[in-house]
Parts: structure tokens; sequence; C-alpha cells
């Protein structure tokens, strides 16, 4: 037998170390994506939450508190959506939440 060692190698092919390079960085961008959508649901809630219960006790109407207890529950959905991949559908929950929130401020 005179098989040479090269050709039991599977041949090069260029492109394909270049390929799985950028896959990578797909789901690099892609995990950022989720985790910047579910953070920002997150913060955006809780500071709902902390204007809704500031507002409770200070003597303003009720529809206040709880414009800024329906746009924290927004967000909090926005957040829970965009863990699961759904970052678009997210931002936007997120934006309506966050007008709600100052609309409710409005009121005051």
């Amino acid at each position: 037998m005179t098989a040479h060692a090269e050709s039991d190698a599977e041949p090069e092919i260029p492109g394909v170390e270049a390929a799985d390079d950028e896959d990578e960085d797909l789901y690099e961008d892609v995990r950022r994506a989720r985790w910047t959508a579910t953070v920002t649901g997150v913060l955006l809630a809780l500071m709902g939450l902390t204007a809704a219960s500031m507002r409770v006790g200070g003597g303003v109407a009720a529809v206040v508190p709880a414009a800024y207890g329906t746009g924290s529950a927004v967000c909090v959905f926005a957040g829970a959506i965009g863990a699961r991949g759904r970052t678009r559908w997210a931002l936007w929950l997120m934006i309506l939440g966050t007008m709600v929130m100052a609309l409710g401020d409005q009121f005051d």
C-alpha cells in the first residue's frame, strides 16, 4: 500500500472557519439582545412599582398609581418575552409601558 498520510485528511475548505466565527458572533449578539431586553424590562418595572408605591400615600388620584402599576406590568411582560427571544416585541412593549407610566404622571 502506498497511501499517503495527506490523503486520509479531510480537504480544507476556505471560509468554513470564517463561517463558524460568524455563527458564534451571531449567537453572542442574540444572547446579548435577550439579556438586554430582560434586564431593561425588569428595571423599568421596578422603577414603575417604586413610583406607584410612592404615589399611593401621597394623596393623589387613584389613576396615578394604577397607571404606574399597569405600565410596570407591561414592562414585566416585555422582559419575559424578551428573554424568550422576541426582542422586537419586547422593545415595543417597553415603550408602551413607559408611555402608560408617563401618562399616569400627567394626571398628577
